[in-house]
C-alpha cells in the first residue's frame, strides 16, 4: 500500500537477519491482496538468501484481528514443529512498534504458482496429497479455532443469482442442521492452487499460513474445491475430492455441510477469488463466468444433500 514506510521495516529485518541494510533488497510479490508482501533478498558476500516480508497494511483487517502477526509466526511455528512443507518464522512484530505495521518474516520456498497444469489428474492428486500431512496434526491446543466468515442469520441469496431459491436451500441448511461430528485437526484455512508452489511436477512447499487455526478438515476441502470449480469446473472439483477420498480411506468421511459453509464464507460476491490468478496468467475467467461455475457448483453440492 501507499505511504507504508517500507525502509523501516527493511532495518527491522536487517537486524533480525545480522545484516546491514545496504545488504538488503526488496521487491513486491504480486497477487497479495489482505496485506503487503515483499521478497526480500539478503547478500552476504557472495550469498544471496531469500526471505518473504509481510506487513498486514489491512486496516479493516488488523481492527477485526489485531493479532494477525502472533497468529501467523504460530502457524510457521506450528508447522515447523511437525516438519510440513513451508516457509520458516525467522522473525515477527506483533504491534507494529518496529516496523509501523504488524510484520512478519520468514523463509521464501522455492517453487512456482501452477493453475494451468499439463496434467490436470496428476496435479490434483498432488493437491490432495500436500494437504494429508496437516490434517494428520491435531494441533490440540493450538489457540486460534475456526470461525465462519460470515454470519448465518443475516445471510441472503446473492442478488446476482438466478437461483435465489437453490441458494436459500443452502442457508437453510446451514442455519437448521447441526454441523456434523467433524474431524477436527490442523487446517491451512485458506487451501487452494494460489497457496500451493511447484518445482516441476512436485509440489515444492505451502504458503500463507496466516489464517491457520485448529477446525473442521472440511472446510480445507470445501475451499479447495469452490476454488477449483471456477478455475476448471466442477468436475475438477469432485476429482478434487476423490483424490482425497483415496488418500484418506476410512479416517476422514465428506459431509456436503462444509462445502456449504465455504460458500457462505465466500458471500455476497465470489468474484474475488479470480484477483489472485491474474499475476499467474490466468485472465480468461470473467466475472460472469466466475459466478455462473459458482452456481453449478453450488447445485452440485445441494444434490448431494
Amino acid at each position: 500500500m501507499a505511504g507504508i514506510d517500507t525502509q523501516r521495516a527493511v532495518a527491522w529485518a536487517a537486524e533480525a537477519l545480522g545484516l546491514s541494510v545496504e545488504a538488503l533488497t526488496l521487491k513486491p510479490l504480486p497477487g497479495a491482496s489482505s496485506s503487503s508482501v515483499y521478497a526480500l533478498t539478503a547478500r552476504a558476500g557472495s550469498d544471496a538468501h531469500e526471505y518473504v516480508l509481510r506487513l498486514f497494511t489491512n486496516r479493516a483487517w488488523l481492527a477485526q484481528e489485531p493479532d494477525l502477526a502472533r497468529h501467523e509466526a504460530a502457524a510457521l511455528q506450528e508447522i515447523a514443529r511437525i516438519g510440513l512443507p513451508g516457509p520458516e518464522l525467522v522473525a515477527w512484530d506483533a504491534t507494529g512498534a518496529a516496523c509501523g505495521v504488524p510484520a512478519v518474516l520468514m523463509t521464501r520456498v522455492p517453487g512456482r504458482v501452477v493453475l494451468r497444469p499439463t496434467d490436470l489428474d496428476a496435479w490434483l492428486e498432488q493437491l490432495a496429497a500436500a494437504i494429508l500431512p496437516v490434517h494428520r496434526y491435531d494441533a490440540e491446543g493450538f489457540p486460534w479455532e475456526r470461525q465462519p466468515y460470515n454470519d448465518l442469520d443475516a445471510l441472503e441469496p446473492p442478488s446476482w443469482s438466478p437461483l435465489p431459491r437453490l441458494w436459500q436451500r443452502a442457508i437453510d441448511y446451514l442455519r437448521h442442521t447441526p454441523p456434523p461430528t467433524a474431524h477436527m485437526a490442523f487446517i491451512h484455512r485458506d487451501y487452494h492452487p494460489t497457496n500451493v508452489l511447484w518445482q516441476g511436477d512436485v509440489v515444492s512447499g505451502i504458503v500463507d499460513w496466516v489464517n491457520a487455526c485448529r477446525g473442521p478438515v472440511g472446510i480445507d476441502i470445501g475451499r479447495c474445491r469452490s476454488n477449483l470449480a471456477v478455475l476448471h469446473g466442477v468436475q475438477a472439483a469432485d476429482r478434487f475430492l476423490q483424490a482425497y477420498q483415496r488418500l484418506t480411506g476410512s479416517r476422514w468421511r465428506y459431509e456436503p455441510y462444509w462445502d456449504l459453509a465455504d460458500l457462505a464464507d465466500m458471500l455476497p460476491d465470489p468474484d474475488g477469488v479470480r484477483a489472485g490468478w491474474r499475476p499467474h496468467g490466468v485472465t480468461d475467467i470473467s466475472a460472469p463466468l466466475a459466478r455462473l461455475r459458482v452456481d453449478a457448483y453450488l447445485a452440485s453440492v445441494v444434490a448431494k444433500l
